[in-house]
């Protein structure tokens, strides 16, 4: 018995650090996101090579209003897409599986991007706001709109409703605010596969 307390005692403090005990926390789900929850029953068969860590919802979940900023400063929440489907990545500089990501995310939003459909890559990088933009020209990521949040606060409120792990953390949104998947790590996002799976996502397929 003594043993088995020690070990919950280290499963509680790893769901601390990690964001695990809030898995639990929307258990009951938000009703209006039931719909989401039947579409990502109809996207979990693309969730397979490329991107088979995609995580599909398995219960209503309405996110958070994230806030963040856009290039110019304006505020933004997640509002701002209603009516859109959103892919959302956070990403920083210092995060080498994020570097490596960012161009196909940028392929990936060139081939998809439109009315009905937008990446939308948050950086997180809290010191010189000057460096993820320089970054990203360097590389040529020209597509993607350019999204900060240099309190890192989206990063925390998505790991209060367990949703974040570590970076890049990236999720399928429908157009109501609902979570569709999910994927903690990077993702071959310029891939058929990733291409196959946003189009299910927006009932192409």
């Amino acid at each position: 018995m003594v043993l088995a307390g020690g070990v919950a005692g280290v499963l509680v403090g790893l769901a601390g650090v990690y964001g695990i005990a809030t898995l639990g926390s929307n258990a009951g789900g938000d009703t209006a996101c039931r719909p989401a929850v039947e579409l990502a029953k109809k996207v979990a068969p693309f969730a397979r090579g490329e991107v088979a860590a995609v995580n599909v919802a398995k219960s209503p979940l309405k996110l958070p209003a994230l806030a963040f900023q856009d290039a110019q400063g304006k505020p933004l929440t997640l509002e701002h897409w209603r009516g859109r489907t959103v892919l959302l990545n956070l990403w920083a500089t210092w995060c080498v599986p994020c570097r490596k990501e960012m161009p196909a995310l940028d392929a990936l939003q060139q081939r998809l991007g439109g009315p009905g459909f937008e990446v939308v890559a948050v950086n997180i990088d809290t010191r010189d706001p000057d460096k993820p933009k320089a970054w990203l020209n360097e590389v040529g990521v020209a597509k993607l709109a350019y999204y900060a949040d240099p309190s890192a606060k989206t990063f925390q409120d998505l790991k209060s409703v367990g949703r974040a792990f570590g970076m890049p953390t990236t999720l399928l949104i429908d157009p109501t605010g609902c979570e569709i998947g999910t994927i903690a790590g990077p993702a071959e996002w310029a891939s058929d596969d990733a291409i196959k799976l946003i189009q299910a996502a927006l009932g192409k397929n």
